[in-house]
Order: structure tokens, then sequence, then C-alpha cells
């Protein structure tokens, strides 16, 4: 690997917010414990992403957890 081509690389977790049919950025947070108590504490439904980063490109997304689906009526 030629050391002058280094990639930036990080992983953070992001909470999003459905709102009027689309999902919405709330935050970034490093630590999962903070990005997880901010997610929970919504009353809107939410997911919770750890998104891994590429010089600044998001390259990799795994959700984490999903809270406040509806489910359809029958």
């Amino acid at each position: 690997m030629n050391p002058s081509k280094s990639v930036a690389r990080f992983q953070q977790f992001e909470v999003w917010q459905m709102s009027r049919e689309r999902w919405e950025f709330v935050a970034s947070f490093l630590d999962f414990e903070v990005a997880y108590a901010v997610a929970k504490n919504r009353n809107e439904r939410v997911r919770l992403l750890k998104v891994t980063y590429e010089n600044g490109t998001a390259v990799q997304q795994e959700m984490i957890a999903e809270v406040g689906v509806t489910r359809e009526e029958p």
C-alpha cells in the first residue's frame, strides 16, 4: 500500500427518523451508548445505523435497530 494514498476510514452511529413518509437524518455519534440513548428517546419511528466511511463516503451501513414501526390494520 502506498503511504501517500492512505484511506481515511471511520465508523459512526447515526440516528434517522421517519417524518412525513421520508427518512431524515437526526444526528451522528462516535459512541454507541449516546446514539442509542438519543434513538430510544425519540417519539417517531427511528433507525439506528452503524455506518462506515472511507474518505468521506459511506461504504457500508448496518441497521442496528428500528423502533416505532406501526403495524398495518387487517
